[in-house]
């Protein structure tokens, strides 16, 4: 009763690998010849094919005979729209003819999408719920929502579920290990305001969302947001690194949206002599400054799932991971 999951040796996709493992499930895990896959292979029952997700025929080869496939791999950051595109809507195309070929055995394909794929809260910052008109206003969160659309089109020849996350955060995660180091340093600079509101998650508490979905006896096409079950501001966020430091930071600061978008240009610039892929960009700057808060309640009520982890527990040991590893 193998399970594949794609983007094994990333932040979300190592979570879900850890806990099908912990569960006694056999894995597979598709990974990059190039990946990390050390913690990977300190997992029991974890077998790793070689391949990737925009390499269609060993998509195939590592979805044989599996009975469901998580497929939380994707980009975060690319160099241009249309790598984005390559890999968050190629990928999940070549995710769909894998399942497709594994039909026999095959009972359930979730597919790992975002927040971002809907688009962010209105001005109140009400929750996005599930079948609101979509409006993402980033690159990435523009192809996230045409893989989405790419699974939803198979619902009624695949068992689909799509999970759309808010911020992940936690152990192994480097996106929010800068706001740590800030803290640490005490200064903390924020964008917008301290009031803005948003959802988060857990990297565990997502992940078991991700496995919950596989087994869940739900419709296909099923769309879920997933959350922690509160609302947060950015004070909220602060407060809470900042007593899972032990410190606090003396200097609190907006900066402006004018200087964000300046240092993004010299980031894309920097990105383009390297010929590397940059997290801030000008396109960014459109998340950066908005309200993300969405509607989990379904999920907590058709997926037999709930999130463990409050913010303050989560950033507690998240803290707790980074300085057992030396992160910070």
């Amino acid at each position: 009763m193998t399970v594949l999951v794609t983007g094994g040796s990333g932040f979300l996709g190592s979570h879900i690998v850890e806990q099908l493992s912990r569960a006694g499930r056999p894995v597979r895990a598709l990974v990059r010849k190039t990946s990390d896959t050390r913690f990977l292979r300190s997992l029991p029952g974890v077998e790793l094919a070689e391949g990737a997700v925009e390499d269609r025929d060993s998509f195939v080869r590592a979805a044989a005979g599996v009975t469901a496939i998580v497929h939380s791999a994707g980009l975060v950051k690319a160099r241009s729209p249309e790598e984005f595109d390559r890999v968050n809507v190629g990928g999940t195309e070549n995710a769909l003819e894998a399942a497709r070929a594994a039909t026999s055995t095959l009972r359930r394909f979730v597919l790992v999408s975002s927040l971002a794929a809907a688009g962010p809260s209105d001005e109140q910052g009400n929750p996005v719920k599930v079948g609101a008109e979509t409006a993402p206003v980033t690159h990435y969160g523009r192809s996230k929502r045409r893989g989405e659309r790419k699974a939803l089109e198979a619902r009624a020849e695949l068992p689909i579920t799509v999970i759309r996350p808010p911020t992940i955060y936690g152990p192994r995660d480097q996106e929010l290990l800068a706001a740590f180091k800030s803290v640490r340093a005490r200064v903390m600079p924020y964008f917008g305001s301290t009031a803005s509101r948003l959802s988060m998650i857990h990297g565990t508490d997502c992940a078991a969302a991700c496995v919950a979905a596989i087994d869940a006896d739900v419709p296909s096409g099923s769309v879920y947001f997933v959350d922690d079950g509160a609302v947060h501001t950015f004070a909220d966020v602060a407060s809470g690194i900042e007593g899972a430091l032990g410190v606090r930071a003396w200097l609190r600061f907006p900066i402006p949206r004018v200087v964000v978008e300046a240092v993004a240009l010299g980031a894309e610039q920097y990105g383009k002599l390297t010929d590397r892929a940059v997290m801030l960009t000008r396109d960014k700057c459109n998340e950066l400054f908005g309200q993300w808060v969405c509607d989990a309640d379904p999920a907590r009520a058709e997926l037999g799932w709930s999130a463990r982890y409050s913010l303050v527990d989560g950033l507690r040991e998240t803290a707790e991971w980074y300085r057992a590893n030396d992160w910070l």
